[in-house]
């Protein structure tokens, strides 16, 4: 982790969740909100970058893809389930694709819920 990386997590005094991916690169990321699902819950995580320019390069690398899907305008978030170990420690790992597409659902009742909130 970079002397950047260490101040901006500082900074934020939130939870970081480093993921490492299969060649060992690790990835820092703030979780941004809880989503509860049944009796499961996962994390909704948002990658900390050492500065905005590493961050544009990294994330927009399809900007000109002429797809419509807007990949020009995405963070990197991630969505994480967090199961507890035999230490009883939280661990973060990939949900299902069934897991997925529920957490999307109550996290877009939760966005729903929230927009109602402050139509009020």
């Amino acid at each position: 982790m970079t002397d950047k990386e260490k101040d901006l997590i500082d900074e934020a005094e939130e939870m970081v969740v480093v993921m490492t991916d299969e060649d060992g690169n690790e990835f820092y990321y703030r979780e941004e909100m809880i989503i509860p699902v049944g009796d499961k819950k996962f994390a909704l995580l948002v990658g900390i970058h050492e500065d905005e320019e590493d961050e544009s390069e990294e994330t927009h690398e399809h900007e000109d893809c002429g797809c419509g899907c807007g990949c020009d305008d995405e963070e990197d978030v991630l969505i994480a389930k967090i199961v507890t170990n035999e230490n009883g420690e939280d661990e973060y790992i990939d949900p299902t694709d069934e897991e997925f597409e529920e957490v999307q659902k109550a996290y877009d009742a939760i966005m729903d819920e929230e927009e109602a909130e402050d139509k009020e």
